[in-house]
C-alpha cells in the first residue's frame, strides 16, 4: 500500500489547469495452459478517481475479442481499400481454435458484485456505488482468454515459430481524463492507458522463457539466465514454473514466452540492464549477437538527446508481427538483416520516450508518438549505426508523396477513422516527423532541440498535447507558433513559396517572392554571388511575433523584415548589382516542407 499511495501523491501533483491523472495498481496471476494456448486469471485493482468528477461507469478493454469473425477489426480490414497485408481477411477464416477471446466471469467493486455487459472489444461496467472525486476503490476480476493465432501484433505461434506474444493480453482499465473516457474499440490502431504499478505472476511451462515489461522478482528459483552469477538453480518440482514480474510507473505490460528462446543480458554502466530474447538459427544468431552492440549506444543516444530513459531494464524481444513498443520492452520480428534488424529496434526503442514516458494520446494524436519516433530513430541511426547527412529526407518523401497522392487527412484525425491506411501511416509517421524537423527550420535547430528537453521535463508521465507542446517551444523560442499547429496539424494546406522575379533597380537589384501555396511560412532567401560570398535575406511571419535566433553555419544576414500572411507577395531590395549575383534560393537547406522545390530557385 506504501507504493499505492506514493504513485497517488505523485498523480495528484500532475494537475495542471483542469489536468489530472487517474492512477491504478495491478495485481495479477494468470495460469496459462500451453497445450490449449488458454489461460486463466485474476486480477485486483486499484483505482484512484483523481478527477473533479463522480464516475458511474466505468470501462475496460478486452482487445483479444478482436480475433474474431466479425469483430470491428474483421470488417474494418475486409472493407478499407488498403488493408494491412498481416491482417486483409485472415480473422475471418480464424477457426474455434484460432481466435482470440477474453472474458471477465467474476467482478466485484469493494466487494460487492457490479453490472457488467461485454461489447466487443470494450467491458461496459456499472456501479451500484459511484466512486467519487479524491478515493480509491478496489476491482476484483476473474477471467479466462483464449491466445489467438498471430495475426495483429499479439497471438501465438507466429511465422518466426515464436509460440507467445502477450500483449494486450489482460482486462485493462480505459482512461478517463479530461475529455472524459476513451473506450475506444480496437480495430487495429493505437493505445492509451493510465500509469500505474504491476505485480504480474506468471505460472507457465518450466522450458519456457519469457522476456517483456517488468524487474523479474524470482530471478534465482527461476533461471533462464536471469540468475546472479554463480548462482546454481535447483529443477523445479512438478511441471510448472511461476514468474513474478513488478513494473512500476507503466502504462501496460506485455510478456513473451517461447521454450527455443536465448536469454543474453548486457549491464550498462548507468545501471540499466538491456535483454535479449531471440530464437537462435541461420537467420536470427549473428545479427543479434551483433544487435547487443548497438541497443545499449542507442538508449545511451536517445537519453541525452531527448531525456534521461527512467527505467533500468530494456527487453528486446523476438515476437509480434513487426515491430511493436510495449513498457520497458519491444516485440521485434527476428529474421532480419543487420540494418533491418537495428533499425527496428531502434524506432521501437525510441516509442519509450514518446509512447511510453510522455505517452500522449495515440488515438487522438499519433504523429505526437509516431511521427516524433520515426523522427528521433532517424537521428539515433544515422549517429550510431550509418552516418547520413540528411537523417530526415525519408520522411520528407514520404510527405510529398503523401500530398501527391490526394489521400492527406489532416493530422488532427482520430487514428481509428483514416479513410485509408497509407493516409494514416504517412501523416502519422513521415508527416510528424517533419513537423519537428520542419519546427527546427522555424524557430532554430539548437532552440528546438532545447525545447525537446524542456517538452520530456516538463509534461513525460503527464500525457502532454499538441498545445502544450506549442507552448513548450514558444517559451522556448520566444515565438508565437500557433499558426503552425493550425495549418499543418489541423488542416492540409500545403508550403509552396516561388521566386517570382529577379531583376535591376535604381538601388540595384529587385527580388520579387510568391506565397503559391496555402500555408504561409517564414522564408530563408540565400543570395549566391558570383564570388563565392553568401548572404541571407530573412522575412519571419508578422505574425510570429519575433524573429529565430541566427543559426550556426547560416549565411550573414543583410535583411530581415516581416511578411504579413495576407500578402501573396513580397518585394525586396538589394544594394548589389544583379550582374553579381549568381543564384537567389528559396530554403537551400529544404528544411521547409515546400512542395514545388522546383521555383524556389533562380541562377544567372
Amino acid at each position: 500500500m506504501l507504493g499505492l499511495f506514493f504513485f497517488m501523491a505523485i498523480s495528484l501533483g500532475y494537475a495542471q489547469n483542469g489536468r489530472f491523472q487517474q492512477a491504478v495498481s495491478y495485481r495479477m496471476q494468470v495460469d496459462m495452459d500451453v497445450a490449449t494456448n488458454r489461460y486463466q486469471g485474476t486480477q485486483v485493482l486499484a483505482y484512484t478517481n483523481n478527477s473533479p468528477d463522480t464516475l458511474n461507469r466505468v470501462f475496460y478493454h478486452l482487445y483479444y475479442n478482436a480475433f474474431q469473425p466479425g469483430s470491428m477489426m474483421d470488417v474494418r480490414s475486409r472493407t478499407i481499400s488498403d488493408p494491412d497485408q498481416r491482417v486483409k481477411d485472415r480473422i475471418s477464416k480464424l477457426t474455434p481454435e484460432e481466435i482470440g477471446f477474453l472474458h471477465a466471469t467474476k467482478l466485484t467493486m469493494n466487494g460487492k458484485p457490479v453490472r457488467f455487459k461485454e461489447v466487443g472489444t470494450v467491458l461496459e461496467v456499472d456501479l451500484e456505488q459511484a466512486i467519487l472525486p479524491n478515493t480509491t476503490v478496489q476491482f476484483e476480476m476473474s477471467f479466462e482468454g483464449q491466445v489467438p493465432l498471430q495475426v495483429r501484433r499479439s497471438g501465438r505461434d507466429s511465422e518466426e515459430d515464436v509460440r507467445y506474444s502477450m500483449s494486450q493480453w489482460y482486462p485493462k482499465m480505459a482512461n478517463y481524463d479530461e475529455q472524459g473516457w476513451h473506450a475506444n474499440p480496437y480495430v487495429g490502431r493505437e493505445f492509451y492507458g493510465i500509469w500505474g504499478d504491476f505485480d504480474v505472476k506468471i505460472t507457465i511451462d518450466k522450458t519456457y522463457t519469457l522476456g517483456g515489461t517488468g524487474y523479474l522478482q524470482n530471478p534465482n528459483q527461476i533461471g533462464h539466465g536471469y540468475q546472479d552469477e554463480g548462482v546454481k538453480v535447483s529443477e523445479p518440482k512438478g511441471k510448472t514454473l511461476t514468474w513474478h514480474f513488478v513494473a512500476p510507473k507503466v502504462h501496460d505490460f506485455m510478456w513473451s514466452a517461447d521454450n527455443k528462446y536465448k536469454h543474453d543480458k548486457i549491464q550498462m554502466a548507468n545501471g540499466i540492464t538491456v535483454h535479449h530474447f531471440y530464437i537462435p538459427g541461420e537467420k536470427t544468431t549473428e545479427n543479434w549477437e551483433k544487435l547487443k552492440e548497438y541497443t545499449p549506444k542507442a538508449i545511451d543516444y536517445l537519453s541525452q538527446k531527448f531525456g534521461q530513459y527512467p527505467y533500468k531494464q530494456f527487453s528486446v524481444v523476438q515476437g509480434g508481427d513487426g515491430g511493436m513498443e510495449y513498457a520497458m520492452s519491444t516485440l521485434i520480428t527476428g529474421e532480419r538483416t543487420l540494418p533491418s534488424l537495428v533499425g527496428v529496434m531502434v524506432h521501437e526503442l525510441a516509442h519509450s520516450w514518446f509512447h511510453g514516458v510522455l505517452a500522449s494520446n495515440e488515438s487522438l494524436y499519433p504523429w505526437m508518438d509516431e511521427g516524433f519516433t520515426s523522427y528521433a530513430s532517424n537521428l539515433a541511426m544515422a549517429s550510431i549505426f550509418q552516418p547520413n547527412p540528411a537523417p530526415q529526407r525519408s520522411s520528407y518523401g514520404g510527405y510529398y508523396r503523401l500530398v501527391k497522392s490526394g489521400l492527406e487527412e489532416p493530422m488532427s484525425t482520430h487514428a481509428d477513422h483514416y479513410q485509408t491506411n497509407s493516409a494514416y501511416g504517412a501523416a502519422a509517421y513521415s508527416k510528424g516527423a517533419v513537423f519537428l524537423a520542419q519546427l527546427g527550420y522555424v524557430i532554430g535547430e539548437d532552440i528546438r532541440d532545447r525545447g525537446m528537453l524542456r517538452y520530456w521535463n516538463t509534461w513525460k508521465f503527464k500525457h502532454p498535447n499538441v498545445n502544450d507542446l506549442i507552448r513548450v517551444m514558444e517559451k522556448e523560442s520566444g515565438l508565437e507558433l500557433d499558426w503552425y499547429k493550425e495549418y499543418f496539424v489541423n488542416s492540409t494546406k500545403t508550403i509552396d513559396y516561388s521566386v517570382k522575379e529577379v531583376k535591376a533597380s535604381a538601388e540595384g537589384t529587385s527580388i520579387t517572392l510568391e506565397r503559391v501555396g496555402a500555408m504561409p511560412m517564414p522564408v530563408d532567401l540565400v543570395i549566391t554571388y558570383k564570388d563565392g560570398t553568401k548572404e541571407l535575406v530573412y522575412l519571419p511571419l508578422e505574425m510570429m511575433r519575433g524573429e529565430k535566433k541566427a543559426e550556426a553555419n547560416a549565411p550573414s544576414l543583410v535583411l530581415s523584415q516581416d511578411w504579413p500572411w495576407t500578402h501573396p507577395t513580397y518585394t525586396i531590395s538589394l544594394k548589389r548589382a544583379v550582374d553579381t549575383i549568381k543564384s537567389v534560393e528559396i530554403d537551400p537547406s529544404k528544411r521547409m516542407a515546400d512542395v514545388q522545390l522546383e521555383n524556389n530557385k533562380v541562377e544567372f
